[in-house]
């Protein structure tokens, strides 16, 4: 069974008590600066910040009657506040507070998200430090290719994970913007200097132009982002899975003391928090649809985004948080196996020296289409009658002509193949 989220931080800002308490806090500021310009009294906007609160269930309790929870908001302030709550919400129109509080608790999570993949990416290099040099057989199509490194697979992801931080960021700054101008955007009934103080006091960007609403494409470009990034979770977990299969076991999962793979199946060591990661990452590829389809509103508002972004925002960035920290544990602790990988290098017979007996061959003038041919003939003779290939090689006449039987035991070293993992490695100063 999937445990349940404890994680405080990010369920915190999904609550909808900081929901509300963020909506306050846009109205505060939104008081202060009528204050700072005195649009209301000073001592109006110093009363409004000492009183005003509200409880969740209150709020539920009106929104019942009134159906419109900012209204239910309201109402429950002013109950708090009194004659001076005359002044709050002033101008404004319900998506000025409600966007721009969303806006708020978008980038409280992308910072989360950030701390969680730049701990990813510490694990990662520290791992890849520590099998840089440990081979492995490259596999294309599930296929043996050639030889590589585990620590370059790890690296790999490192780089993959250092781009999702610059993805993540830029998609912070995207969703970093506020705005407070009315109904339809055109500062009818509020000065725009607002705007501009109540953005500067928490952090924001003042849009440039917005209808009732902050335009959905920064939605968008957020949850599409998060999906990038659960996609990113996905494959390192799809490769992890792959390489814990019975027939290849070069690593696999961590498996805890007192821990069971399968109720019927005694032996079963199963990588289930890959493939629990692997899972969800489907459900945020499936938000980040659902976000680009609120991008498209019939004129300057309607909600039918509204409904949709109650469940996809909670629901993408607690996901990305509680992936990235899973793969970040399954990382660490990952239990790799250098003798296995080693035997598996080796499993084809030689086989994968086949690129470089080629290039051997063509190297002392024979046409590329030639040395195929006569490679791969040897080759097939490997995979379909077990016949041993090197041997095959050093007695083919063709090749022999051309090769020494030095120079063709040459062609079978692995560590030819990773000549260039410290340059690899420099690019990533590790």
């Amino acid at each position: 069974m999937i445990e349940r989220y404890t994680l405080p931080e990010m369920g915190k800002i999904w609550s909808l008590d900081n929901e509300w308490r963020t909506i306050l806090n846009v109205e505060l500021a939104a008081c202060d600066a009528m204050a700072e310009l005195g649009e209301i009294p000073a001592a109006a906007a110093q009363n409004i910040r000492a009183k005003a609160n509200f409880t969740v269930e209150r709020i539920k309790e009106i929104e019942a009657v009134t159906d419109h929870d900012i209204i239910a908001f309201l109402t429950n302030v002013a109950e708090y506040v009194g004659e001076d709550s005359k002044y709050v919400h002033k101008g404004l129109t319900s998506s000025d507070v409600k966007d721009t509080a969303y806006c708020l608790m978008m980038k409280q999570a992308a910072d989360i998200i950030l701390d969680d993949l730049k701990n990813l990416r510490e694990v990662l290099r520290r791992r890849a430090k520590e099998f840089k040099h440990t081979p492995c057989i490259g596999r294309t199509h599930g296929i043996h290719a050639e030889p590589m490194t585990f620590g370059l697979k790890l690296a790999l992801w490192s780089a993959e994970i250092e781009r999702d931080i610059e993805r993540v960021e830029h998609a912070k700054k995207i969703v970093s913007v506020g705005k407070l101008s009315g109904a339809v955007g055109t500062y009818s009934n509020i000065n725009p200097k607002i705007e501009e103080l109540v953005c500067e006091k928490l952090g924001l960007e003042p849009v440039k132009l917005a209808t009732q609403v902050i335009q959905r494409d920064r939605h968008a470009e957020y949850v599409t982002t998060l999906a990038i990034v659960a996609s990113t979770l996905e494959k390192i977990a799809t490769e992890i899975r792959n390489l814990q299969r019975t027939d290849i076991r070069e690593a696999e999962e961590y498996f805890q003391p007192g821990q069971k793979g399968s109720s019927a199946m005694p032996h079963k060591r199963n990588p289930i928090n890959c493939e629990r990661v692997a899972g969800m990452a489907r459900l945020v590829r499936g938000n980040a649809i659902a976000a680009m389809e609120d991008i498209t509103l019939w004129h300057e508002r309607d909600i039918s985004h509204s409904s949709v972004e109650r469940v996809i925002l909670p629901d993408s960035t607690i996901n990305v948080d509680y992936c990235t920290r899973k793969i970040t544990k399954i990382i660490d602790k990952l239990l790799v196996y250098p003798d296995a990988m080693l035997h598996n290098l080796n499993r084809t017979g030689g086989l994968i020296y086949s690129q470089r007996i080629m290039l051997a061959v063509v190297s002392k003038g024979v046409l590329r289409e030639d040395a195929y041919k006569w490679v791969q003939r040897n080759a097939m003779k490997r995979w379909l009658e077990g016949e041993d290939f090197r041997t095959n090689i050093e007695n083919d006449a063709d090749i022999r002509k051309y090769l020494s039987a030095e120079e063709i035991a040459d062609c079978f070293d692995y560590q030819w193949f990773l000549r260039n993992v410290d340059m690899i490695f420099e690019r990533f100063e590790l």
